[in-house]
């Protein structure tokens, strides 16, 4: 079951990969993804936003998998970054992941997460038929 991507005539197109809306059709499993943060299984965080981005889609994906679902199944992206200048290598690591994917998607500056050490979070929703 294929969902209903759009960017609608009389707004600007997207600025990087991404969609402005995403339909979901009826009867699909709905995964909401809590936010990832940069820490490893083995308790460990990598210093920068790239390398914490790449451990956080390392995450989301293993919990995509968990629950049977994977990255073209994501429907909604939601990052949070601390520095502003650490956007584009973020965007790289996650481009990477995404592939041709274009989900939904929302990006915040934040001043702080939960630990300081982390840099990036990212969470989303996934749809998949049921």
């Amino acid at each position: 079951m294929a969902f209903k991507s759009l960017n609608p005539d009389g707004i600007a197109a997207p600025a990087r990969q991404y969609i402005h809306s995403i339909d979901v059709p009826p009867n699909c499993r709905t995964l909401y993804v809590s936010g990832q943060i940069g820490r490893k299984s083995d308790g460990t965080v990598p210093e920068g936003a790239a390398a914490q981005t790449e451990v956080c889609w390392e995450n989301v994906v293993a919990v995509l998998r968990a629950n049977d679902m994977d990255v073209p199944d994501i429907v909604k992206v939601v990052q949070y970054l601390t520095r502003v200048e650490d956007r584009d290598a973020h965007f790289e690591v996650r481009d990477r992941f995404l592939g041709a994917h274009k989900p939904t998607s929302t990006l915040l500056f934040i001043a702080a997460l939960a630990e300081s050490e982390y840099v990036v979070e990212v969470e989303v929703v996934a749809a998949k038929s049921a």
